[in-house]
């Protein structure tokens, strides 16, 4: 255990050491040791054995007990919790729970207990506790997330999205602006947004599916939403991936394509075939107007024909959630640009074949 120069010795009887100095070599990048060692005066080991008791706050030599400090200051964490007294100490939290960002307040409330089985004592005190203590809010936050939760988990929507959506809701819940509407909307418009600044996009068919909110409904309180968030400019994103201020987005039909995809059993050439389509198709206006489901549909249906995995429209239709005259309407856009849509390299490698294109 090294010490500066200017440590004092301590008076128990310790030695501070100096090691002999090495000589001086300029060219080699040698300097001279200043470190100060504490070593027992009696073994005088080098390197010294110490042993840090912090029990009894001494530092005591390993090889013949000598004490060489006391008071010293232990610098180890502290896991010392009374939470669970009944079960042997085994618990390994520190000093109570972290904050939750997503809850009102400080959080730094005692629990009563239920004291000893078959005691009515503890489960009076416990009761009366969560009458003068527990916030309505906090509660009504909580059964709002668990709902929030449950219809991400529904969908199997990455945490990432959950924890946006809580965070969404949190904010806009006590806004005037939104007075009348709903929680189940709220929460269906905040899960929609969440989606978006993800990036894994979900169409208003799909949300009210889930949430069971009529599609015109969550459209109304999600304009709601959106302004009140761009009012108040704050980052939306609890993972830390991102910290710029909140942006308005639009579901693109990029952002749906490799899951309808995936969804018919279509390869990752047609996926990626089908994106460079929808990027060239909005480059050039081809599909203005058109929704992005729309042309998400219409492009698969040109790219798995495209590339010899066709798929009928009204299978297409059931995926996407369009009915397959929409479908075979916007796929008449594209046939007409096909020469603008289609990547020449895509013929030339012959991966992708004209005579494949369903015809319109």
């Amino acid at each position: 255990m090294a010490f500066a120069s200017t440590a004092m010795p301590f008076a128990t009887g310790s030695t501070f050491s100096q090691p002999p100095a090495p000589s001086v070599n300029v060219q080699s990048g040698f300097q001279r040791n200043l470190n100060v060692h504490l070593i027992c005066p009696d073994c005088k080991e080098i390197p010294p054995n110490l042993v840090e008791n912090f029990s009894d706050g001494d530092m005591v030599c390993g090889s013949c007990g000598l004490v060489l400090g006391d008071r010293i200051i232990d610098t180890r964490s502290e896991w010392r919790t009374f939470a669970n007294d009944d079960q042997g100490n085994d618990d390994p939290s520190r000093v109570g729970e972290a904050l939750n960002p997503l809850l009102d307040g400080n959080q730094l409330d005692t629990m009563i207990s239920y004291g000893a089985p078959g005691s009515n004592v503890g489960r009076e005190l416990n009761r009366a506790q969560n009458k003068a203590v527990h916030d309505k809010k906090d509660n009504e936050l909580q059964a709002a997330y668990a709902k929030i939760s449950q219809m991400c988990e529904r969908y199997s929507l990455p945490r990432v999205v959950q924890d946006t959506a809580k965070d969404i809701y949190k904010k806009v819940k006590d806004n005037r602006k939104l007075k009348g509407k709903s929680q189940e909307s709220i929460e269906a418009a905040a899960i929609f947004i969440a989606c978006r600044q993800s990036g894994v996009g979900r169409t208003f068919k799909e949300i009210c599916l889930l949430t069971s909110v009529p599609k015109k409904e969550i459209g109304k309180v999600f304009k709601v939403v959106d302004g009140i968030l761009l009012e108040l400019g704050a980052p939306t994103n609890l993972a830390g991936q991102s910290d710029r201020e909140y942006q308005a987005m639009s579901t693109n039909a990029e952002d749906l394509l490799n899951r309808f995809c995936s969804h018919l059993g279509l390869s990752s050439q047609v996926a990626s075939g089908a994106q460079y389509i929808a990027r060239r198709a909005t480059k050039e206006g081809i599909l203005a107007g058109r929704s992005p489901i729309s042309i998400a549909a219409a492009t698969i249906y040109m790219a798995a024909g495209l590339f010899g995995e066709g798929r009928s429209a009204s299978k297409i239709a059931e995926r996407a959630g369009v009915s397959d005259g929409t479908i075979k309407t916007s796929y008449k856009f594209l046939w007409e640009a096909r020469e603008k849509l289609v990547d020449p390299q895509w013929i030339e490698s012959k991966k992708a074949s004209m005579s494949g294109l369903p015809k319109a």
